[in-house]
């Protein structure tokens, strides 16, 4: 009875992986920090996602190593926002 729901929702997910989980979290993220007009807080959100998108194995990312570099522009972003902030 719920085997063709399923397994239509697995084949959809089947088809992403970690990254582009993360990058979907950061976006959205991202988005909610906007509203509040606090670059601390949007400095803190991107350098917390750049350690994030450092420290997830390229294995878990789907080999795409253009995440890594992100990751390192935003924890080099990140504090440069918050200085600019205060």
């Amino acid at each position: 009875m719920f085997a063709l729901p399923l397994q239509a929702i697995d084949d959809f997910l089947l088809q992403y992986n970690i990254g582009h989980v993360l990058v979907l979290m950061f976006v959205l993220g991202l988005l909610g920090t906007l509203p509040l007009r606090s670059k601390t807080i949007t400095g803190l959100h991107l350098g917390a996602f750049g350690l994030l998108f450092l420290i997830t194995p390229l294995s878990l990312l789907g080999g795409q190593v253009v995440l890594k570099l992100v990751g390192i522009g935003l924890i080099f972003l990140g504090p440069m926002v918050i200085v600019v902030g205060k």
